[in-house]
């Protein structure tokens, strides 16, 4: 289980106040979380034998990296977990001197009866260069005593020396049929009624991130008593595949204005931005029905979009584009 870009509703619990439901099933131990067979059995061995090297936890948002840190300090600290785990996010902290003055003074700090603390720094790659030259030195420094954990999105962001110092993990997007568990058995925990094709939408929606499919259901149980395929999509504001697929059919057919209409249902009624679109379309592109080639031109005006749009294109204008070269390409073809 794990991070999520999603918000959602909080939801009245039984006590009367209001809780998150990412947080409250979290998994507090190392084998409660789901997904990633292969590197929950290695974490543990590092707890069982009290040799733990400074780690570094590498993958998408909603794969569960956070979620390992703590797990992590909770079986080898247990009730004292939180006075000798140190969490700083490296995206709201990012100069080097959180670097140089919080760790450095967490580090110093003394403490009772363990041979070393840790320090968790959430999306490291967001450190700047002289932040991460810092760094290094100081879990140089304070390697008899303190061990680091470093999660980030993109391991290349991260120089090569502290790659050097870490374990790397390697969190992959979660498989469906791990997020699918998961949403049943809190449904199930909460009694909510699901339909087999929302649970579907959740995990569609989710894309492999659980705390998004989590932050989804918690949402959509709050529009109404059962959760289903439209309340999902709406809520999550995720497009039905089909809609995005015939979107794209149509271009490749060379009806620029048929695909031209049905990109402005999804950016004007269905709300999407322009990089939903785009994730859409990049992650369903081979189950689309279409020839080898035209989801290969597809893909390649993707890239080009995605790249003009984080550059600062308008975002509308790129993805018309795209459909029109899809459009061209196809009349060009058929002359």
């Amino acid at each position: 289980m794990s991070e999520a870009d999603a918000d959602t509703e909080p939801t009245e619990s039984a006590a009367g106040r209001t809780e998150v439901w990412i947080e409250k099933y979290r998994p507090e131990l190392l084998e409660d979380i789901k997904g990633h067979e292969n590197i929950v059995p290695r974490l543990k061995r590092y707890v069982e034998t009290d040799d733990l090297p400074n780690l570094m936890f590498a993958g998408p948002a909603g794969t569960g990296k956070t979620t390992a840190a703590v797990a992590i300090a909770r079986e080898l600290y247990d009730d004292d977990w939180r006075d000798n785990f140190l969490e700083l996010n490296a995206s709201d902290e990012r100069g080097i001197d959180v670097v140089r003055d919080r760790i450095k003074n967490f580090a110093r700090a003394s403490f009772g009866g363990y041979d070393h603390r840790i320090i968790f720094l959430d999306e490291a790659d967001a450190l700047t260069s002289d932040a991460q030259s810092a760094l290094r030195r100081t879990m140089e420094q304070f390697s008899h005593n303190t061990r680091f954990i470093l999660s980030c999105n993109y391991s290349s962001q991260i120089i090569d020396p502290i790659q050097s110092r870490c374990a790397v993990f390697r969190f992959t997007e979660l498989s469906d049929e791990a997020i699918e568990a998961q949403v049943r058995e809190i449904a199930a925990e909460e009694g909510i009624e699901t339909t087999d094709d929302g649970v579907e939408a959740l995990v569609y929606a989710a894309a492999g991130d659980m705390r998004k499919a989590i932050n989804g259901l918690q949402a959509a149980a709050v529009m109404g008593e059962t959760v289903d395929e439209e309340t999902v999509f709406t809520i999550t504001a995720t497009a039905h595949p089909e809609e995005v697929e015939a979107m794209v059919e149509r271009a490749v057919a060379g009806d620029f204005t048929a695909a031209r209409a049905g990109l402005e249902d999804l950016l004007t009624e269905r709300g999407l931005a322009g990089g939903d679109v785009i994730d859409q379309l990049h992650r369903s592109a081979w189950e689309f029905d279409l020839e080898e080639k035209a989801t290969v031109r597809l893909l390649e005006r993707l890239g080009e979009v995605d790249y003009r749009i984080t550059e600062g294109a308008n975002e509308r204008l790129q993805l018309e584009a795209m459909l029109a070269s899809l459009a061209l390409e196809s009349g060009s073809e058929s002359e």
